[in-house]
Formats: structure tokens, C-alpha cells, sequence
């Protein structure tokens, strides 16, 4: 049986130009799915606010995490 390919829940954020009080670079962040958003090259992540925002896809690299640390991240990571 083939193993179905592991949801990305979180993107590490490459670029803030212009979002400096919102967004971190290097940092982990928890993505929200928004399929509206993916159709405009966007991306929704919990930002420093703890809100969460769509922002350019290219301001972040999807992450693929192990198991375990996605599970501890996601249970105490806004939703």
C-alpha cells in the first residue's frame, strides 16, 4: 500500500521585505489552508500577530517536518 504524501503544515519565511513587524526570516510557520489564497500565489501563515494572513507564496519554503515535531508544533500553534 503507498503511503499518501504528508500534509505541509508549516513554511520557513525567506523574504519579509516590507513586513518587518509581521513576518521573521529563518522563521517557522505554521500555514493555514486556503485554497482561494493558492489560486492567487498566495500563502496564509499565523504571523507575529498571531493572526493569521495570506502573503506571497515566494516569501516562504514549505517544510516537510517529522511526525512527532509537527504533531508538539501544531498542538501548540494557533489555528
Amino acid at each position: 500500500m503507498k503511503e499518501k504524501p504528508q500534509d505541509i503544515h508549516f513554511a520557513i519565511c525567506l523574504d519579509n521585505d516590507g513586513y518587518q513587524a509581521s513576518l521573521e526570516i529563518g522563521k517557522l510557520y505554521r500555514i493555514i489552508p486556503d485554497r482561494e489564497a493558492e489560486l492567487h500565489g498566495l500563502i496564509r501563515v499565523v504571523d507575529e500577530s498571531g493572526e493569521d494572513y495570506a502573503f506571497s507564496a515566494e516569501r516562504f519554503h514549505p517544510v516537510v517536518l517529522p511526525v512527532k515535531v509537527e504533531r508538539a508544533l501544531l498542538a501548540v500553534s494557533p489555528a
